[in-house]
Parts: structure tokens; C-alpha cells; sequence
């Protein structure tokens, strides 16, 4: 999917292909349980969670991989040692196979996020 133009999350998860819905959906799940006072977007034709108007996490559907975007470098700092086994990029955690993402650090990261506020890179 890259870059969508769908107007709203519910529309993004519809266009997903078939075989990452489930999974995307999952991710969209724990963020809206996850992060009390954040509001849902589209941004740069992606699902993301924005506190005070600034985006804070984010998610997509990519070519190659599912990305989960952490934009708070306090929080990747703080986990360091449990993303150091990860597919990472700067700001970019990539699951090749939705089968394996871990649903479990991605609910301690959006954790890590919620309580505190911070400044996005």
C-alpha cells in the first residue's frame, strides 16, 4: 500500500491487503486502548496518533514489511535493548511477517508513550 489516500483508518484497514488486515488491526487496537488522549489521523497516508496536534506513533502497510513508527526518541532510548533484536530503522520498527510482529513490546513502547508526554522527532 506505500502511501494511502483513504480518508479515515476505518477506509485504510479495508483497502489492506487481506493477508495483513488482522494484523493492522490488531496494531490500530492497542494504540486506541493504549493511548488515553490521542487522537486517531491520517497523516502521510497513515494511520497515527497525535497528542497536543504532533504525531507520536504511527503505523503502515509498506511493500515489503508492516512499519510501526515510534517518534518519541526517549522512548526508543528507554528500549533500546528489547528493539536491539529488531528489523529497526531510526524511527521505523519493520515487521517482515505480520505473523511475528510482537504484540507485546509494541504494547510496552505504546505504554512508554502514553505516560509520558515528549517531543517527537
Amino acid at each position: 500500500m506505500v502511501q494511502s489516500s483513504a480518508q479515515d483508518v476505518d477506509q485504510y484497514l479495508a483497502e489492506a491487503p487481506e493477508a495483513r488486515r488482522e494484523a493492522l488491526t490488531r496494531l490500530r487496537a492497542l494504540c486506541r486502548e493504549e493511548l488515553a488522549g490521542f487522537r486517531e489521523v491520517m497523516a502521510y497516508g497513515m494511520p497515527a496518533y497525535e497528542r497536543e496536534g504532533k504525531g507520536e506513533i504511527a503505523f503502515a502497510d509498506q511493500k515489503q514489511y508492516i512499519s510501526f513508527y515510534l517518534l518519541r526518541t526517549d522512548v526508543r532510548d528507554a528500549f533500546a535493548d528489547r528493539l536491539a533484536s529488531h528489523d529497526m530503522g531510526k524511527g521505523c520498527l519493520r515487521f517482515r511477517q505480520p505473523q511475528k510482529i510482537d504484540f507485546e513490546l509494541v504494547r510496552d513502547l505504546l505504554r512508554a508513550t502514553a505516560a509520558t508526554p515528549g517531543t517527537p522527532c
